[in-house]
């Protein structure tokens, strides 16, 4: 039904949306900015992937192992969140970062520079899928953690990580554990990132420790911040258009990081809230015109009291 590139770039999107959600956690719910992300990546792939490769591990054994221990690992570089606040929670988050690729770099044990290849697909009933339900998995994944997002954000947990994003210190006034619920974020945001780590090694079956450094935090900051930080919505177009946009423009590739860049800047002085972001000029456009749809719909198709 796809070609192999138009399903390499979906799946790209689903493991892109699933770190997208976890930093949204993090940084657009919880207030807490971090610029390491693409280590919580590392961890869920490069467990996942020394699980199977030297352990015999099938692929859904280790998958929630991966995910334990990319949440251990936010619980962790969460510690620091405790004692310092923004500018020095942003320099420690790249510390961090560049340390996490110097270790995947420099231990042979995780491949050395090289990395790990042979990284099984996963299997289902004894035979390794097809790229055509991976990208099922992904996608029902993806329907998953949006799912158990907007519960989360929804519930008195995401209620305590917006107080806290908005005032700390009111929010400790009011008696609330501030330094729990921010672990919480971390724990939870971490896991997420795991999750699209996995989904991405196992489809690469091979992953270098380039793969999950700095940049590719950045570019989880950059997808979040342009779709709309704070929000599912926003997290979702952000995945879907910085994925596919690169592709989109690979006829004047030349030219197609300048277009890059004018779109970002474009977006910063015009939509700071982002593209889809609370308060900003297209949702509240989008919002209101859907607003008026429904209005015109109800009146026209209600029913008639006799």
């Amino acid at each position: 039904m796809f070609s192999e590139y138009t399903l390499t770039i979906l799946i790209f999107v689903g493991a892109w949306i699933i770190a997208g959600l976890g930093f949204n956690i993090i940084s657009g719910y919880a207030g807490q900015f971090h610029l390491g992300t693409a280590v919580y990546m590392g961890v869920g792939a490069y467990t996942s992937a020394l699980l199977t490769t030297r352990f015999g591990f099938p692929f859904w054994t280790a998958l929630p192992v991966a995910l334990i221990f990319s949440a251990i690992m936010g619980f962790i570089t969460g510690l620091p969140a405790l004692r310092v606040k923004e500018d020095f929670l942003v320099v420690i988050t790249i510390g961090i970062s560049f340390v996490f690729e110097s270790l995947l770099i420099y231990l042979p044990y995780f491949g050395g520079p090289v990395g790990i290849g042979g990284i099984p697909m996963p299997k289902l009933f004894g035979t390794s899928v097809s790229k055509e339900i991976y990208l099922l998995m992904v996608f029902a994944m993806v329907i998953i953690c949006v799912a158990l997002n907007y519960k989360l954000i929804n519930s008195w947990i995401g209620l305590a990580w917006e107080s806290i994003r908005e005032d700390e210190m009111v929010t400790s006034i009011l008696g609330i554990d501030t330094r729990k619920f921010k672990l919480y974020a971390f724990i939870i945001g971490a896991t997420y990132c795991g999750c699209g780590g996995v989904l991405y090694a196992h489809y690469m079956t091979y992953i270098t420790p380039y793969d999950f450094g700095f940049l590719p935090s950045i570019y989880i900051v950059v997808m979040v911040v342009f779709g709309g930080i704070g929000t599912i919505r926003g997290t979702l177009f952000g995945a879907i258009f910085m994925t596919m946009m690169p592709e989109l423009f690979r006829f004047i590739s030349e030219y197609r990081n300048s277009i890059y860049g004018l779109l970002l800047v474009f977006m910063m002085l015009f939509e700071p809230q982002g593209i889809l972001g609370d308060r900003s000029y297209i949702w509240d456009k989008i919002y209101s015109s859907w607003k008026r749809l429904t209005a015109r719909f109800r009146t026209n198709y209600a029913p008639i009291n006799r």
